[in-house]
Order: structure tokens, then C-alpha cells, then sequence
């Protein structure tokens, strides 16, 4: 038995009061991030301080106590796109459903977030081209979408019989098409969502069908779909987190 001094000591005033403070100091950070969003969607990539305050309704010291420059508002928002991103993408890559369905929802995924941040994209793309903060985002999600992908695809050929090996050169040019089509569509929104991801899911499943065909599979036999994997911790390279994060 636990004697009084044992006993679990109540927290102290101060550490409630920086708890408090912690969590408020989330709250506010994630509600600048949002109104940054919001200033990007109405305005377009040239994201600007000012607005971003006059939308968080602060006076831009205000803002610049929570981000030190635009830079590190831009790694907020670098943070955040990973989260919507992955958050979209990776169920649909994980799913435990027919492979055609598993290639176009995939592709769905990618092009739903893109088109429904298409200048949070261009802004984080541009610093990509410019060596900017942020720079290495594209890449770093292409990386992660690519061996999240290789998985997926090694686990198909191995239970064709195939060699395994395929896989990470496939998962990259996969990755590759669908990024490269994305900038293209959303420049020319020549056709709508729907038709180029049918488009561009067709082409990548008429070279997954030559592996099943090369398997000895029937045309119209499904491909084995693998169980569905728990629920996964790392995003980008980074911790988890939920989109509002």
C-alpha cells in the first residue's frame, strides 16, 4: 500500500499553464495555415503575408510571432500538403481490392488532391524549381508514393512468379506518369478529372495486363490482392499526423 508521500502529485499551476499555452500555440498555427490556404485558393501560388494576416483577421507582427518569414510559413504549408496528400493516396495504394480498381483509384487520389489544391501544388512546385524553402517536397512525396508503389507492385510479381526486382524502376515511372500528367492537366484542363484519370489508369494497367499475360493469367481472371496492411506511421519521411495538423 502507497503511503501518502507515494501518492501520485497533483500537476503543478505552471506546467497546466504551459500546456494550456502549447495547446494554444497549435491552434492558432493551424488556423494561420488555414487561412494561408484559403489566400492560396482565392489568389493564386504568389502567396503574401499580408494577406495571409488580413485573412486570419491579425496584424501581420501578429502572424510573424507564430512564423519567423515566409519561409517558415511555406514549410507549414509544405507540412500540411504532405498530410493531405498521403492521407488520400495511400488508402487507395493499400486497399485490398481488384488491382484495376486498386491502379484507378489511385490515380483518383493523386488528381482529386492536386485539383482541389492546384495552387498549393504550384507554389510548393515553384520552389522546387527555384531551390526555395520547400524545395525538395515534390520530390520527397514522389519518393514515398514511389516505394509505398514498389511494395505493392513486388508483392503482384511475386505472386505471378515473377521476378521481384521489377518493381522500384515500374513504381518510380508510374509515379513519374502520373505527376507529369497532373502538371499537364492542370495547365491545360483540356478534358475533366474523370476522363484523364480513366486515361491515364488505362495506360498503366495495359502494361501491368503484358505481366499478366506473361504470368500465364487469363485475361479476365483477377490478379491475387494482398491482405490490407495496418495502419501506417510514417508520411514523407516524417511523423504522423491527421490533415489539420
Amino acid at each position: 500500500m502507497l503511503c501518502v508521500s507515494e501518492a501520485v502529485k497533483p500537476v503543478r499551476r505552471g506546467d497546466a499553464r504551459r500546456e494550456r499555452w502549447t495547446s494554444h500555440r497549435a491552434q492558432r498555427h493551424r488556423e494561420f495555415v488555414d487561412a494561408a490556404l484559403r489566400v492560396l485558393e482565392a489568389a493564386g501560388p504568389g502567396l503574401l503575408m499580408d494577406s495571409v494576416a488580413a485573412e486570419a483577421g491579425v496584424s501581420k507582427p501578429v502572424l510573424y510571432r507564430y512564423f519567423s518569414d515566409k519561409t517558415a510559413l511555406i514549410q507549414a504549408l509544405d507540412e500540411r500538403a504532405s498530410h493531405i496528400l498521403l492521407d488520400q493516396l495511400m488508402p487507395a495504394i493499400e486497399a485490398a481490392t481488384p488491382p484495376r480498381i486498386r491502379v484507378r483509384d489511385s490515380v483518383g487520389a493523386y488528381f482529386a488532391v492536386i485539383d482541389e489544391h492546384p495552387n498549393l501544388y504550384w507554389l510548393l512546385a515553384r520552389q522546387a524549381n527555384s531551390g526555395g524553402p520547400g524545395s525538395d517536397a515534390i520530390q520527397r512525396y514522389r519518393d514515398f508514393v514511389a516505394t509505398a508503389l514498389s511494395v505493392v507492385i513486388g508483392e503482384y510479381l511475386a505472386r505471378l512468379g515473377l521476378d521481384p526486382g521489377a518493381a522500384e524502376p515500374w513504381a518510380h515511372g508510374i509515379t513519374g506518369l502520373v505527376q507529369s500528367t497532373g502538371e499537364w492537366w492542370l495547365r491545360r484542363r483540356s478534358m475533366n478529372r474523370a476522363q484523364v484519370v480513366e486515361y491515364v489508369a488505362q495506360l498503366i494497367w495495359a502494361a501491368l495486363s503484358q505481366l499478366q499475360a506473361e504470368a500465364g493469367i487469363a485475361a479476365g481472371q483477377q490478379w491475387p490482392s494482398p491482405p490490407a496492411r495496418p495502419g501506417r506511421t510514417a508520411r514523407a519521411g516524417r511523423s504522423g499526423g491527421n490533415v489539420g495538423s
